[in-house]
């Protein structure tokens, strides 16, 4: 059982979280009138929330701010981690500093330059590509580094991430399980070990269970609904006498483009084709098909993400975070 947030606290009493952030704190307390700091306290005690007080023993000269690094703001992926990060700060009252990358090296260490330039107290990176690495590692020895939702292997920084290779697995298990013999993937940039973790988990998964693998020799350069079209079209091109009955993409936004280019060539999502994505966006559930997709916690990353954070700024020693995926059948893949 999870344990109870902010958040929670917010709707047993139905107010705003930053109302029980206040409540809660000694020093703010008498902002909040008193009828409804009992309430927030008692419900505080009732579902059993403790807040972070090591979040307000802050040593003193901070700057109360913390250096969010996202790729890409647009993306629906980037939003609830964005969400849980600043819920999780609000309870220490820090302000979260929220800047884009557009998925360029050359932007993301300019704005980790400014940003230790402005003295935050620590950055969360949600947006940590391969060639990342040395400059996140030269950053930490001057601010505390907090690697989210996109890993870092073989760095020593505290990460916050996602089981992919085994949310991969499950996909291929699925359509395994459907009678599908003969899959292809579409493949996110490979940088990005989030996307190389599912690419080779899928592979090895596939020939573990005796499937055959339609390889699309292209990657993503960026994992959207137009290179999910593009790389789709792509293996409609190999001109395989056999063509795939099932597609894996690497997330959610490719499945979009994927299921443009197949109903372009006049194939059926479901009836000829079978199509699973990856992170359970939403409206994922009300497109046609709905999308069977592998759920990512995107939320619960950016929570524990800046949990994290305020555990380090107080002094404790971090201990990495790896959440699991699940499954979520809907209509987009169907026995053959």
């Amino acid at each position: 059982m999870s344990m109870p947030t902010l958040d929670d606290v917010a709707r047993e009493v139905g107010v705003h979280p930053s109302t029980v952030s206040r409540a809660l704190n000694p020093n703010r307390a008498q902002l909040v009138n008193p009828e409804t700091r009992k309430a927030v306290e008692e419900a505080a005690r009732r579902l059993g929330y403790r807040p972070h007080m090591i979040a307000r023993g802050l040593q003193s000269g901070r700057t109360a701010t913390i250096g969010v690094i996202a790729a890409d703001l647009g993306n629906p992926f980037v939003t609830p981690i964005i969400h849980g990060i600043t819920a999780s700060l609000e309870v220490g009252e820090i302000m979260p500093v929220i800047a884009e990358t557009q998925d360029e090296h050359e932007r993301f260490a300019r704005i980790l330059d400014h940003m230790l330039s402005r003295r935050v107290d620590a950055v969360i990176s949600l947006a940590t590509r391969a060639g990342d690495r040395q400059i996140l590692e030269d950053a930490a020895r001057i601010a505390p580094v907090v690697v989210a939702a996109r890993p870092l292997p073989g760095s020593d920084l505290p990460q916050v991430v996602h089981d992919d290779a085994a949310g991969a697995t499950l996909a291929a298990e699925h359509l395994h399980e459907l009678g599908h013999r003969r899959v292809a993937q579409l493949r996110g940039p490979l940088d990005v070990a989030n996307f190389s973790h599912r690419a080779e988990a899928f592979s090895a998964a596939c020939e573990q269970l005796g499937m055959t693998e339609i390889e699309v020799a292209e990657v993503a350069a960026v994992p959207t609904i137009a290179e999910g079209r593009r790389l789709t079209e792509a293996l409609l091109e190999l001109g395989e006498e056999q063509p795939p009955t099932a597609i894996f993409a690497h997330n959610d936004l490719m499945a979009m483009g994927a299921l443009a280019a197949l109903r372009d060539a006049g194939l059926r999502v479901s009836e000829d084709v079978s199509l699973i994505g990856y992170n359970d966006l939403p409206l994922m559930d009300v497109v046609t098909p709905a999308l069977t997709t592998i759920y990512y916690p995107s939320r619960e990353i950016g929570l524990a993400a800046g949990e994290l954070v305020i555990e380090i700024l107080a002094g404790e020693e971090p201990e990495n975070i790896c959440l699991q995926p699940s499954l979520v059948v809907r209509d987009s893949t169907r026995p053959i």
